[in-house]
Order: C-alpha cells, then structure tokens, then sequence
C-alpha cells in the first residue's frame, strides 16, 4: 500500500484477518519452541541422571516425566491461545 492511497472496506477486512493468521502462526511458533527445548533438555539431564547413578532411576524419571509434562503443559496453552485468535 502506498501512503495516501484509500482502502475500501474489503481491504481492510482481508489484512485484518491476514494480521490474524500471522499472529496465529507466531503464537504456535514461539509458543512450541520453548517447551521443544525444555522437554530435549530435561529429557538429556534426567537421562544424564540416570546414568550416573542408576540406583536413583525411578526417583529421577518420576520428576523428569512431570516436569515434561509441565512444559507440554505450556504448549497445550499456547495452543488454545492460537485457536481463540484465529476463531474468535
């Protein structure tokens, strides 16, 4: 669009739902990131963990199931987020 230029009323109604679907698109992308690189990183310490001390495995693996469990918790939110901008 160039400055100055008029926009009539379908215009305005197709970039607003296009600034929708981006924004849609952002929320998924860095709200899935995120939790991606926690899961892998808790995920590699647990098992680090383990591995150390193997005596400690079911200790070890209840805490890093939950604290997976939370960060997928984070992603679950980011997409209800997601659809409640693209729908509502």
């Amino acid at each position: 669009m160039a400055l100055g230029s008029t926009l009539n009323p379908n215009q305005i109604i197709m970039e607003a739902e296009s600034i929708r679907f981006l924004a849609t698109a952002l929320v998924m992308a860095i709200g899935s990131v995120g939790p991606a690189i926690a899961i892998g990183f808790l995920s590699a310490k647990g098992l680090e963990a383990i591995g150390r001390n193997p005596e400690a495995a079911p200790k070890i693996q209840t805490a890093m199931i939950l604290s997976i469990a939370f960060a997928e918790a984070i992603a679950i939110y980011a997409l209800v987020v997601a659809l409640i901008i693209k729908f509502v």
